[in-house]
């Protein structure tokens, strides 16, 4: 290389002040979702492992944590509710429903409450929809539904946003059509936000997120051929293009914001798709990426709040514009203190 050249790229990394300059991607905190659990029945919050301060938090708890995380910037969330009853169908979104209210009661504007919209944490097995009689495949109309009639009553109850992730055929288009029928009742509703998970991958990443929301899947009596996992809905990791139809599908049926999850070993698809489709584009940074990280500074074997950092810079430089992470409530402190790194 020519010396010159080599000294003049040296000279813009010179000190902290000048690479603060030159940065070309910025993280901020208003650019995060943290994840909420609010779970049915239990006496007190839970810790959840490989994710260092987050709970599996009760109806109380649930607006006492919102209340701190407002003190340190963040104002944005997506809640996972986890209801006691677990059944086959017909399920009730009134407790997850009941937790909106409350959350938009005490907090009202303040705070911006995507809302996860899927039947895992309702269905007896674990699966994100409804099985047939041998449990051999999940039912899409059936299970669509049931996913419109739970996205209704969320945002009947006064989330912004309804986020479905069961990636099933066509549900997109059946919640939207559902709030616009319904805002004539309720005007509010043709406001609400659809965030689709719409290139979720069968992934190995999920394992802390699946104690959280108690949906790992389930082997249950009566069922011949019980499904094992997700493969027949989620995304194949070896198929990327089927990330780019399902996210044509989705903006074509009225998706507001699309979503790659998860992040870090998907980067090349969320730098494609960002670029070829023009929505918003969300990552999630989902619990086994986050406890990876979690973990390797508990053993001392990385910088921890500089990790973090790393990670989500490089979500917005493959082109996020936003982040959901377990982290957002320590973003402010991890981004003061590596302003000058």
């Amino acid at each position: 290389m020519d010396s010159k050249l080599g000294l003049t790229l040296r000279r813009n990394r010179g000190n902290p002040w000048v690479r603060e300059l030159t940065r070309e991607v910025r993280v901020s905190v208003e650019q995060l979702i943290q994840p909420l659990f609010v779970v049915e029945g239990i006496p007190a919050r839970e810790s959840i492992p490989g994710l260092t301060g987050v709970f599996r938090e009760t109806p109380e708890t649930l607006l006492q944590q919102i209340e701190k995380d407002l003190e340190v910037g963040v104002t944005k969330f997506l809640l996972f509710g986890v209801p006691k009853n677990k059944g086959l169908s017909n399920f009730d979104p009134s407790f997850v429903a009941s937790q909106i209210q409350a959350a938009k009661k005490r907090f009202g504007k303040k705070i911006f409450l995507a809302v996860d919209v899927c039947l895992c944490s309702s269905t007896a097995h674990g699966q994100c929809g409804v099985l047939s009689d041998s449990g051999d495949h999940v039912m899409n109309p059936e299970t669509v539904s049931e996913l419109v009639k739970a996205a209704v009553a969320y945002a009947r109850a006064g989330a912004d946003c309804v986020a479905p992730s069961d990636m099933m055929d066509g549900r997109i288009g059946a919640i939207r059509r559902a709030l616009d029928e319904e805002s004539a009742k309720h005007p509010s509703l043709k406001q609400t936000l659809i965030l689709s998970y719409s290139a979720k991958f069968h992934s190995k990443f999920y394992g802390p997120f699946r104690v959280a929301a108690d949906s790992a899947p389930k082997t249950i009596a009566g069922m011949s051929e019980p499904l094992k996992d997700r493969a027949t809905y989620q995304i194949d990791p070896g198929r990327p293009s089927d990330a780019y139809l399902s996210s044509v599908r989705d903006q074509e049926e009225g998706a507001d914001i699309l979503m790659v999850k998860p992040g870090m070993p998907y980067l090349d698809v969320l730098a494609d798709l960002s670029k070829r489709i023009p929505l918003p584009w969300a990552v999630y940074e989902v619990s086994g990426e986050y406890a990876a990280i979690e973990l390797m500074a508990e053993k001392g074997l990385i910088q921890r709040n500089a990790a973090h950092l790393e990670a989500w810079t490089a979500f917005i430089r493959a082109g996020a514009e936003i982040i959901i992470t377990y982290g957002a409530r320590e973003a402010r402190k991890i981004i003061q203190e590596n302003q000058q790194s």
